[in-house]
């Protein structure tokens, strides 16, 4: 009798990300059966530190590809893969030892088409584990059929399934190294919460009280979301997100004209 195991390809975007591929391959290889990076135009040392790394058992594909937005890049990604089932993962994420023997079970067990499954992520904020604020528990769709679903979406890409799929969800932790100091959060920020004011305007939607909004955001991430409980770090991830709500609804205001 033969044995079969469901295969799996893990797709990674990636733009200058020389501090973070390494680790997320390492975490990969003989967990997933392929690994395609698709790059639109590093400059860092990202291309090198991938077609050089030492691949034990997973086969490779790097690709450059102009950048295309971000649903649009990873569809394109995952149109490369050899394998029925895409595992989409990050370049500052990682898996954790008790995910890859999660995934390597189900994988011998069988994975389900009509299933999308939901990996635990779990965020590094500056060196420290987050694990509240509105941050964590984070369940995101990264795994499923390469037929059953697409991603969606301009900023904040959204995994749309093609018809109705049951849900699954892994235990083990999808590391996220998110931010390395306070000022690639804050660089960050800017340029998220500015598309988003930008997008929201495009949606037709109405400015909301700008006070109030930032406001509401601190107190509901920082008491309600228990961020205290994360200490100085979560004082930070609080502000900062009350500062995104701040700058999404200013650019809101700005591109209506309004004051």
């Amino acid at each position: 009798m033969t044995f079969h195991m469901d295969k799996i390809t893990a797709v990674i975007i990636t733009l200058n990300e020389e501090l973070n591929i390494e680790r997320c391959l390492r975490s990969l290889d003989g967990i997933a059966d392929e690994i395609i990076v698709v790059d639109s135009g590093s400059t860092d040392r990202t291309q090198q530190i991938c077609t050089q790394y030492n691949f034990q058992s997973s086969t490779f594909n790097f690709q450059l590809h102009p950048w295309e937005g971000y649903a649009a890049q990873k569809n394109f990604a995952n149109s490369l893969a050899s394998h029925p089932w895409i595992l989409s993962i990050d370049a500052d994420e990682t898996l954790s030892p008790e995910l890859q023997k999660e995934l390597l079970d189900i994988k011998k067990a069988g994975l389900d088409p009509h299933t999308l499954y939901f990996l635990n992520r779990l965020t590094n904020y500056c060196g420290h584990w987050i694990r509240h604020c509105g941050w964590y528990p984070d369940r995101c769709p990264r795994l499923f059929h390469k037929d059953s679903a697409h991603w969606e979406g301009h900023i904040h890409e959204l995994l749309t399934p093609s018809s109705h799929l049951s849900t699954f969800n892994l235990k083990g932790h999808l590391l996220h190294y998110s931010f390395h100091d306070f000022h690639d959060h804050a660089l960050r920020t800017v340029k998220y919460a500015t598309m988003a004011g930008e997008q929201a305007f495009q949606q037709g939607k109405r400015p909301r009280p700008v006070a109030l909004k930032t406001l509401g955001t601190f107190l509901r991430n920082y008491i309600l979301h228990l961020g205290f409980l994360d200490g100085r770090s979560g004082y930070t991830v609080c502000k900062m997100s009350s500062f995104y709500t701040f700058i999404k609804y200013t650019t809101l205001r700005e591109v209506k004209g309004e004051r």
